[in-house]
């Protein structure tokens, strides 16, 4: 009997625990197959990805391109800033809304939503005038831009400064890059030409501003096949002017046009026959 006795105790200890331990060992490894959320957005998005063909059907999005904002020259590079205030006026009494290249990407790829009325400010070769009179006039009107920058003029007279580029990123605006110093995108297919003005300086303007450059646009607006195909390894994004959209990839050739010295309902119209075609 006592040896009964002592031998039911630990049969019930044994078929208690034994029974729990089994289905916390279960559990555990469920959880350990059940993929993280985060992860599992990430791969429906790219499942989701529009195709090369689907990215070029889709209807473009009106990418403004300004250079020199200043009174004195007539040129196609230029507007006085009279002028560049009745663009973002027109613009905004138009209905126009202003978005920047991250919303267009999703747009793109994701068909996320964007405005009725989307639009895109751009600003090439880091002018000064970016920041002191663009800036804040576009600000007036709800605006924000996207300030494509040639990082060997930083801190030289009539260019940005390092601060002005910060205080830009920080008002919500876009910095992008547009080489070290403008050199033509078509002749990177030297490795140490992308080193120089692609890899290195990208690297120290994301290091300045805190956050990744992820938009580029060609010196000149031009580049080539291969140059454009190499732009996916730096680049989410990539901007060209008058020539014709890659059909390969559109990504890494986004037209632009330039907006010169126009009236503003000559601006409308220009931007109705240009980003109506390819």
């Amino acid at each position: 009997m006592k040896a009964n006795n002592l031998f039911f105790p630990f049969l019930m200890l044994f078929l208690l625990f034994g029974s729990c331990n089994k289905p916390i060992q279960n559990a555990k490894t469920q959880n350990d197959s059940i993929e993280n959320p985060a992860d599992q957005e990430v791969h429906a998005m790219e499942e989701s990805r529009n195709t090369t063909t689907e990215i070029l059907a889709k209807k473009q999005v009106p990418i403004l391109c300004y250079h020199r904002i200043e009174y004195g020259r007539n040129d196609e590079y230029t507007v006085t800033p009279a002028t560049f205030e009745a663009h973002m006026k027109i613009l905004a009494d138009s209905g126009f809304r202003s978005i920047n290249p991250g919303q267009l990407y999703d747009y793109l790829v994701f068909n996320k939503e964007i405005p009725e009325k989307p639009v895109i400010i751009s600003f090439d070769d880091s002018r000064v005038e970016h920041a002191t009179i663009a800036a804040p006039v576009m600000e007036k009107y709800g605006f924000r831009g996207v300030f494509f920058l040639m990082t060997i003029t930083h801190n030289k007279k009539n260019y940005m400064t390092d601060e002005q580029i910060i205080n830009l990123s920080k008002a919500g605006h876009t910095i992008g890059f547009h080489s070290w110093d403008h050199t033509r995108a078509t002749k990177y297919d030297i490795d140490s030409i992308v080193k120089q003005n692609v890899i290195e300086p990208k690297k120290k303007l994301e290091e300045m501003i805190g956050m990744p450059v992820e938009y580029f646009a060609y010196p000149y607006g031009l580049t080539n096949e291969k140059t454009t195909a190499n732009m996916d390894n730096y680049f989410k994004m990539s901007f060209i002017l008058s020539m014709k959209q890659d059909t390969i990839n559109p990504l890494q050739s986004v037209r632009r046009m330039i907006a010169p010295e126009w009236k503003p309902q000559s601006l409308l119209r220009a931007m109705e026959k240009t980003f109506s075609r390819r």
